[in-house]
């Protein structure tokens, strides 16, 4: 227990000294009041530190963040045990030991058996407020945790995929560049043809360089662009095929994904008008498939793969779907997913989160409400017995609403943990499964 705690509990036992000498002792003396204090100190250090022991090792092994059920009903287990011992143990030092107002035999017997079952009641309740107020603290500190940590998340993902998407401006520009610098001075007109395919180009990647997906349509005429492009360098040593369906033209792949798989073809093959190389787009199984033969070119420095590695990850940001490149000795191939999603569809997954979170905070909400209703019974039980007692002890009344109340309670606590809409929600989905089991 950390100092506060400490503190507290020397509070509390001087309260309850002061508490019990001016109300309940005729002698008020000195050493009577000594008793006291030494009595409620005692109650209080044994039953504060006994349950605070019990609350940090299952805030150890079970957390309440992680096993919310298991610890509920852990707590209440290790509650009546705990205390039944605890209290039996101050009441017998109370009134065998320190007090010795009763015999070892005597204190064993039926004549204290209400004194041991009030205090059991007693310290019950106090312990169920003590691990009630730490599930309190337990929720705020988890609530903002996650918090943070949602706002981290999402703050690494937007700041990584922003980053991937910057990486293609300079990587294609230089190499554009570098391709118009060369037709200049070989052939101006063509320069010129160039130019103007460039520029088509570049505002392609400028309008869509913001956007997670575009259509394959799009992606195809940008191709087609960017292909006529390459083609007014290479003449015939380079040869495209595009044979993509119809129906996948509606269809969403990341933008720019095959400029950059077209550029990596050209960067890694050699072409002459002898070995042309030919590169083939289309469609297969929901896929965009991006094919060349092999012609390895000798490669002054290994590749960095700059270009391949941004559309995988890329692609991971958005799907489970993978990205798969298959190699043989003839041909080099690269498959892209084809989503069906719209690109202002693809923040479903963020929402199925929210939902998630929405739906974790209001579980948070039930279970916060039941140890809401716990702390009240907590004080309002023990204020009505002490009521009863100091009014009019021989007409006990207490218990009616202790019983009803509590009944109510563990009727709240049944539903927030046990037979709830969780649980409903649970023998729906087995039932669910077990139809779609006989009906298969």
């Amino acid at each position: 227990m950390k100092r506060k705690g400490i503190i507290i509990l020397l509070w509390v036992s001087l309260g309850t000294a002061l508490f019990f000498f001016f109300v309940f002792n005729d002698e008020k003396t000195f050493k009577n009041f000594a008793i006291t204090l030494l009595v409620s100190t005692m109650y209080s250090f044994v039953l504060g530190l006994g349950n605070a022991f019990i609350n940090d090792f299952l805030n150890r092994k079970f957390p309440w963040s992680e096993a919310t059920r298991t610890r509920a009903i852990l707590s209440v287990v290790s509650i009546l045990i705990a205390n039944f011992i605890l209290v039996y143990f101050c009441n017998y030092m109370n009134f065998v030991v320190i007090q010795k107002t009763a015999t070892i035999e005597e204190f064993f017997s039926s004549k204290y058996n209400t004194s041991n079952w009030f205090m059991i009641n007693i310290a019950l309740l106090i312990s169920a407020f003590l691990h009630a107020k730490g599930f309190m603290e337990e929720l705020k500190k988890t609530s903002k945790k996650e918090v943070v940590e949602q706002k981290l998340i999402a703050k690494s993902a937007n700041a990584q995929f922003e980053s991937l998407k910057n990486q293609l401006d300079p990587h294609f520009l230089f190499n554009s560049l570098n391709v118009l610098s060369s037709l200049i001075d070989e052939n101006p007109k063509q320069a010129q043809k160039f130019t103007a395919s460039m520029s088509k180009i570049y505002r392609y990647v400028l309008e869509q360089k913001d956007k997670e997906l575009v259509t394959v349509e799009d992606e195809l005429e940008f191709a087609k662009t960017y292909c006529d492009l390459l083609k007014t360098r290479f003449e015939d040593s380079v040869d495209f095929v595009f044979d993509v369906k119809k129906e996948d033209y509606k269809r969403f792949v990341v933008p720019l994904s095959l400029q950059l798989l077209l550029e990596n073809c050209i960067k890694h093959n050699f072409a002459t008008s002898s070995k042309p190389l030919i590169i083939k787009i289309f469609s297969e199984n929901d896929t965009l498939c991006i094919e060349n033969n092999l012609q390895v070119r000798e490669q002054i420095k290994e590749s960095s793969g700059i270009g391949l590695s941004n559309i995988v990850q890329r692609y991971s940001l958005l799907t489970k779907r993978n990205v798969f490149i298959e190699k043989s000795k003839d041909y080099f191939k690269v498959i892209l997913p084809v989503l069906s999603s719209k690109p202002n569809e693809i923040s479903v997954k963020m929402e199925d989160k929210d939902k998630a979170y929405e739906r974790a905070q209001k579980r948070m909400r039930e279970i916060k409400s039941f140890y809401g209703n716990l702390i009240s019974y907590c004080i309002i039980i023990p204020f009505l017995i002490i009521l009863n007692l100091m009014t009019n002890p021989d007409d006990i009344w207490f218990y009616w609403p202790m019983l009803g109340w509590g009944i109510g309670l563990a009727a709240h606590g049944m539903s927030t943990f046990a037979i709830g809409k969780r649980w409903e929600e649970k023998k729906i989905r087995e039932i669910l499964e077990k139809q779609n089991r006989h009906l298969k």
